[in-house]
């Protein structure tokens, strides 16, 4: 069944929003920070640390399993947040600064969207 021209219409829209928004999430600035060689090598370190550590508390077996298989997880844990943890970058400060764009207010597309399903649930 073809779509309606409202309904053709709101989708094109729809579609229209959905692009600029995407848009906009792929061309933000990352602002001043970046990741870092170093600190994604010292996390791949301790994530292989981490899991040695699960291995051995596996192997072990007891109590004292368990307390080196938690240490190990913990330490996966944060050799994944260290590898993924950004650091600012070095450099000019008039070079890290940059002008922020206004965005476009999308709440009236969102009001007209409510309104509709408002109208909608009213009518049955």
């Amino acid at each position: 069944m073809p779509l309606s021209e409202q309904e053709q219409r709101l989708l094109d829209e729809m579609e229209r929003h959905l692009l600029h928004n995407d848009a906009d999430v792929v061309s933000a600035p990352s602002g001043d920070r970046t990741l870092s060689y170093r600190n994604l090598v010292y996390g791949a370190l301790l994530l292989l640390a981490g899991v040695g550590g699960l291995v051995v508390g596996v192997i072990l077996g007891d109590i004292w399993g368990i307390v080196v298989g938690v240490i190990g997880f913990a330490a996966m844990l944060g050799g994944v947040m260290l590898a993924v943890t950004p650091v600012r970058r070095t450099g000019p400060a008039e070079a890290r600064t940059r002008p922020v764009p206004k965005r476009q207010d999308s709440s009236s597309f969102m009001d007209r969207m409510n309104d509709r399903w408002d109208r909608r649930q009213d009518g049955h």
